[in-house]
């Protein structure tokens, strides 16, 4: 099914309310998934939108949640988000950070006791669009085997990076630090397709295509993106007092209750150390430069980060976001949520 960005964000802004948000909150939800499905990232679009309907509608994401904001240092402070919508409370509190940016060069807010927020480049590249550096990271569900290892222990663990360009372009760069995220598995199973046997294994560790026997993923470069999760759970988890390592909880285990998932964000004003003309100006010239590098066989031409994702974003913008009918139907359906996910695997849910 093919939708305009405004048929499918009143879709899925009418299917978050109805299982209890707010107009304000779900309106905030709606626009972050519906910048995941618009830029090709379906695995954090409107696929989760059961998900979320369900554990709203459970009470593990707390409709009515109390915000709270603490200062802790000159360019520190801590958001916590009562376990409300992980979208909301990370858009608000990079709202901060940008605050505190602006007027103190550096910005690091940790956040909190918050669900699971959608894609993290969202977020980064609103900072960005206001011409500041932002870096994101936050703990996730454990389903990935660490190197060496034969059982989950940390999550998929993701990191975004954005950063100003000129005439309101920005470099975008958002990853997992597995080879790929959960989500893209759970995408390839609403679409019945197979996937590359390099980023899973099955229940006796072997490689698997088939994204129904998926039992842990795999980090991405072996022992590299092993250190890279443990980066990201430490900065987002340990050091905010939170849960950490397989000791976060699950995305489906008990969905009555908050997940107290933490994050991390990181804004800096790139004009407390050059100026904005020199760092527009460079980025610019990078931009450029390495779209004039002669292409590797099987490529047309080299794109900086974010730049193939801007493409189909404006695409998608002029000639609609292309829904797989399973969660078309869903979205239109009178139902909130099908309880497909209470009390499941990570891996079966």
């Amino acid at each position: 099914m093919n939708l305009s960005s405004e048929q499918l964000h009143q879709l899925i802004k009418n299917k978050i309310k109805q299982a209890g948000l707010s107009d304000e909150h779900a309106d905030i939800v709606a626009d972050v998934l519906v910048f995941a499905d618009a830029r090709g990232v379906h695995s954090h679009g409107a696929v989760r939108v059961e998900y979320y309907s369900e554990r709203i509608s459970k009470g593990g994401i707390n409709a009515n949640p109390q915000f709270t904001y603490e200062e802790t240092g000159p360019c520190s402070a801590l958001y916590d988000g009562d376990n409300g919508a992980g979208h909301v409370i990370a858009k608000n509190a990079m709202d901060k950070a940008i605050k505190m940016a602006n007027s103190k060069g550096v910005a690091v807010i940790g956040v909190k006791r918050m669900s699971h927020s959608g894609a993290l480049g969202y977020f980064t590249k609103h900072a960005a669009e206001q011409g500041l550096i932002a870096i994101s990271m936050c703990q996730s569900d454990p389903m990935v085997v660490p190197f060496g290892g034969s059982e989950v222990y940390y999550g998929t663990n993701p990191i975004a990076f954005s950063a100003p360009g000129p005439d309101g372009k920005t470099i975008n760069f958002d990853m997992a630090t597995t080879i790929q995220a959960w989500g893209k598995v759970l995408d390839a199973r609403s679409r019945n397709q197979s996937i590359p046997d390099t980023w899973a294994v099955d229940s006796d560790g072997h490689p698997t295509s088939d994204p129904h026997a998926v039992r842990a993923l795999l980090p991405i470069a072996g022992p590299k993106g092993y250190g890279l999760m443990m980066m990201v759970d430490i900065l987002s988890g340990v050091m905010l007092g939170l849960p950490f390592g397989k000791n976060v909880s699950s995305m489906y285990d008990d969905l009555t209750e908050g997940r107290n998932l933490g994050q991390l964000h990181i804004v800096i004003n790139p004009e407390f150390f050059t100026t904005k003309e020199y760092f527009i100006e460079s980025i610019s010239q990078t931009m450029k430069e390495l779209g004039e590098i002669r292409p590797a066989p099987g490529f047309d031409k080299v794109l900086y980060p974010g730049q193939n994702s801007d493409l189909i974003e404006a695409k998608s913008r002029k000639d609609g976001i292309e829904i797989v009918d399973e969660v078309y139907d869903y979205l239109i359906s009178e139902h909130t949520y099908i309880n497909s996910y209470d009390h499941k695997s990570a891996f079966n849910g």
